[in-house]
């Protein structure tokens, strides 16, 4: 039998009813209310971060690279500035038949292969109304042509913007650097959308890149409306970019420029400092690379014949070459003689050389007997063998310190090497083992351990000149500190004129005293052995280029009230006083007579076969020609034997 009924009445149905539609009201005023706060938050809280949103929707802003800051010389002259740039780019999104635009563009602009497969990497890898650049740098003709025919070339946009121009090209080279796109670590690295803003160019190196933050200037914005999908509808507003700072130098770009055509086809380089403040006037290294060329984008062939140049014109030789100082070294070792109480009048003779033990250790000749001045003069390996030993290393390590070798500046420059000036304690920490007696003689005349780097000595020869303890300087506004120097005036009087007697007595650079009436050089070559031949020959002619000696040569003028200081680094010259002497003496004959100088250098250039970017042109064709007609090898040639009298 079933259970009890449970009769439902009337009033207990509207009772349930009346009871949910009350729970269902609660429930739904519940999400009103939620609905309510929600879009309330929205209008008030977030109204300024949707309107953001809004507007990026409708507005489409872009950077506009800012112009980089000039780099001026000491009288104002620019060194680097900015020049209009013409440039073409891709809108990926806007193309509507890739190939046959690319293939218009080729005939318009000149495009090599090259550049064309470099545009199709792009292409792929661009992501809708992101530029793809195409060729910047244009003349106007070659930009007209495009401009004119824009209507039929869909996705091409033609832009005006700055470019980073160098007037002296290769001669300011290492010591402004050049310009370049931001790399994608660089990006990574900073998040800075300006990185990726087609034109955009940082400091790759040299000045350039060590002064970035100050010649960088602030990005410009314009502001564009753009569809839904991106397309433009018209231009709002332009907010101009802010340049960047103008540098001013110490540096007198008409003798840079001179010194590095000087220098012709050498492997050198050229330093000049004013004795007066420290400032460097010229810093000159060949051969070198075209900046502007660098920062257009250099091209594989170019990059593979300077990487290969046993010239290295990558390298900045003056901040980065280290070399020998041979006899301009003997300026050193005499001050620490005349700083040990050595009588400058003392006599020292010379047969030919000094004998150590069993060993002889060769001098250039045989000058008899000799005082200071006497030794400076004819470059007497002897007198400075026997002062050496006496005085002990750690007195010449010392006099070279304070005359400023072996030390590294404050300059604004990425990299700076300061080479080395070894003492017995340098020598037991960096080899573990004792310094010995035939260590010192090669140290007393600029060999053995002992590099330097040209800046170096022209330091070295600026202290000699003024007596002061000159720091060099590149930024026209640094601070000049120039103590004296611990030594007294009389004996650095003593070095001056016996390097006075080189240039202009019976000394070792005769030939190439100025030609000037009532002005005078003293200076002091020397030749710096790069590697020991058997039997005692020298690295002249008879051996490759690469194994012959280094010609230096350091000087200043005039003699008696000296202004100007100057190093000569000529790698591989075989000479001082034939290679780095001439060039010293034409580079300061400049500083007295400009017209007497470039005179004489047009003569020179007509031999060399015209000015710097000539030979430069010439050089660039002659390689791409080798390489589309390689030379056959001879499977029978013996490359590995050694020419005739140049094994160890």
């Amino acid at each position: 039998m079933s259970g009890p009924i449970k009769i439902v009445t009337e009033a207990a149905q509207s009772f349930s009813f009346s009871r949910r539609a009350t729970m269902l009201g609660f429930m739904q005023a519940g999400v009103g209310v939620l609905l309510a706060s929600r879009m309330a938050w929205i209008a008030v809280a977030e109204n300024e971060r949707y309107e953001l949103l809004a507007e990026s929707n409708r507005v489409n802003l872009t950077l506009l690279p800012p112009r980089r800051g000039w780099i001026v010389d000491r009288a104002g002259t620019p060194i680097a500035n900015n020049r209009t740039d013409f440039r073409i780019d891709l809108i990926p999104e806007r193309l509507t038949d890739a190939e046959g635009t690319l293939g218009k563009l080729s005939q318009l602009l000149a495009l090599d292969t090259e550049a064309l497969n470099r545009i199709r990497r792009d292409l792929q890898n661009a992501r809708g109304f992101t530029p793809v650049p195409v060729a910047e740098n244009l003349d106007w003709d070659r930009y007209a042509s495009v401009v004119v025919r824009q209507p039929e070339l869909p996705g091409v946009a033609p832009t005006q913007g700055y470019a980073r121009n160098y007037p002296s090209g290769a001669a300011v080279a290492h010591l402004v650097g050049y310009v370049g796109g931001a790399t994608a670590d660089q990006y990574k690295e900073t998040k800075d959308p300006l990185f990726l803003t087609p034109g955009f160019k940082l400091g790759k190196d040299g000045l350039e890149k060590a002064l970035e933050s100050t010649l960088r200037g602030a990005p410009g914005a314009k502001r564009v409306e753009v569809t839904a999908r991106g397309r433009p509808v018209r231009d709002l507003e332009t907010r101009r970019d802010v340049p960047g700072k103008t540098v001013r130098l110490t540096i007198d770009a008409g003798l840079q420029e001179y010194a590095a055509r000087r220098l012709g086809n050498e492997s050198g380089t050229v330093v000049v400092i004013d004795t007066l403040d420290g400032s460097i006037l010229t810093m000159a290294s060949m051969p070198a690379y075209d900046p502007n060329s660098f920062s257009d984008g250099i091209s594989q062939i170019e990059w593979g014949m300077m990487s290969s140049d046993d010239h290295l014109p990558l390298t900045n030789k003056a901040l980065q070459g280290l070399y020998p100082p041979g006899s301009t070294f003997k300026p050193a070792t005499a001050l620490a003689a005349l700083r040990s109480g050595i009588d400058p009048d003392r006599t020292v003779y010379c047969g030919g050389g000094y004998q150590l033990g069993n060993r002889f250790f060769r001098c250039l000749g045989r000058h008899g007997s000799v005082n200071l001045h006497r030794a400076i003069a004819r470059s007497c390996n002897t007198y400075f063998y026997t002062m050496g030993r006496e005085v002990g290393m750690d007195a010449v390590a010392a006099a070279a310190r304070e005359l400023g070798l072996g030390a590294e500046y404050p300059l604004p420059f990425p990299s700076q090497r300061y080479g080395t000036i070894p003492d017995p304690a340098w020598k037991l920490r960096k080899y573990d083992q004792k310094w010995t007696p035939s260590d010192t003689l090669n140290a007393a005349i600029g060999q053995g351990y002992i590099l330097t780097s040209p800046l170096q000595l022209a330091v070295q020869t600026s202290r000699i000149a003024s007596g002061r303890r000159l720091v060099p300087r590149i930024l026209a506004d640094t601070p000049i500190v120039a103590p004296m120097l611990d030594v007294p005036p009389e004996r650095m009087e003593l070095i001056r004129s016996g390097m006075d007697e080189v240039v202009n007595g019976a000394g070792t650079a005769v030939r190439s005293r100025l030609q000037l009436d009532g002005i005078r050089m003293g200076g002091k070559t020397g030749t710096a052995q790069v590697r020991r031949i058997a039997g005692g020959a020298r690295g002249g002619m008879n051996v490759p280029w690469k194994y012959r000696d280094h010609g230096l040569f350091i000087g200043f003028a005039p003699v008696e009230q000296p202004r100007y200081a100057v190093s000569v680094v000529i790698e591989h010259g075989m000479s001082g006083s034939g290679a780095a002497a001439p060039v010293a003496r034409d580079v300061l004959t400049y500083l007295f007579d400009r017209q007497r100088a470039l005179d004489s250098l047009a003569v020179l250039e007509e031999n060399w076969g015209g000015d710097i970017r000539t030979r430069m042109a010439v050089k660039a064709d002659a390689y791409r020609a080798a390489r589309a007609n390689p030379a056959p090898v001879d499977p029978a040639a013996d490359t590995a034997t050694p020419p005739s009298g140049n094994t160890e």
